[in-house]
């Protein structure tokens, strides 16, 4: 199937559970992002913010811009300017900074909470009581120019339904643990960011409302283009 057919099929299917699409475009050209852009995709989500940045200049300007991969504090000035959402943010020193380039370039940025649910060392994330902490730092309530939405977390990767339902339904039981306890009459703070091309589905059913999709629309193909090894590095 076509990068278009693949967007309709996707788009329909998660739309009728009321869940946002992101399409992760990592790796993948312009001319890619074009044809679901064409199909009507208007949400992006990139994982390196140098390839981000190059696409953001080149694509259309109505493109919601996710950030979706670990972001290092030295980087956040580049997105800045234009980025929609964060997705990973997993300290409060990041916090602070984004909170400090929002800042610079006069306006808001939301971001999302990652946490930890993953049997898996190598995933980011907050542990619940460090993201319980970070809210009840004194310095929290100072950041004015972000603005907590909810939270996002990556499942292990596995085959297994059992562990992945299990895991998205602890996210979910976060999210409504931190609500309770610090967002009860914020209606902003309502996403859940899980689920990608191999687990979206059981996602939704644990009651995801936004998904990342990647390879289901856009295929495996490596793409050299955005090969970051071969670029210089934002300093």
């Amino acid at each position: 199937m076509s990068i278009a057919a693949n967007i309709s099929a996707i788009k329909t299917e998660v739309e009728q559970s009321h869940v946002k699409l992101v399409a992760v475009s990592k790796n993948k050209t312009v001319e890619d992002l074009m044809e679901a852009y064409r199909a009507g995709q208007r949400i992006f989500g990139e994982n390196i913010v140098q390839e981000l940045i190059e696409k953001q200049e080149q694509l259309p300007k109505d493109i919601e811009w996710h950030l979706v991969g670990h972001l290092q504090s030295n980087k956040v000035k580049y997105i800045a300017p234009f980025i929609h959402l964060i997705h990973s943010v997993d300290s409060l020193g990041l916090l602070q900074e984004i909170n400090k380039q929002a800042l610079k370039n006069n306006r808001s940025i939301d971001c999302l909470l990652q946490l930890s649910i993953a049997d898996e060392d190598t995933k980011f994330g907050l542990e619940l009581d460090e993201a319980i902490e970070l809210l009840r730092s004194p310095v929290y309530p100072e950041l004015k120019n972000i603005r907590l939405v909810g939270v996002m977390g990556i499942a292990s990767n596995t085959e297994n339904s059992k562990q992945l339902k299990e895991e998205f339904y602890e996210l979910n039981t976060f999210f409504k643990g931190l609500k309770q306890s610090f967002f009860r009459n914020i209606d902003s703070f309502k996403e859940i960011s899980m689920g990608m091309s191999n687990d979206y589905k059981i996602a939704i059913e644990q009651g995801s409302t936004i998904v990342r999709i990647g390879s289901t629309i856009f295929g495996q193909r490596l793409i050299k283009q955005f090969n970051i090894e071969n670029k210089s590095s934002l300093n």
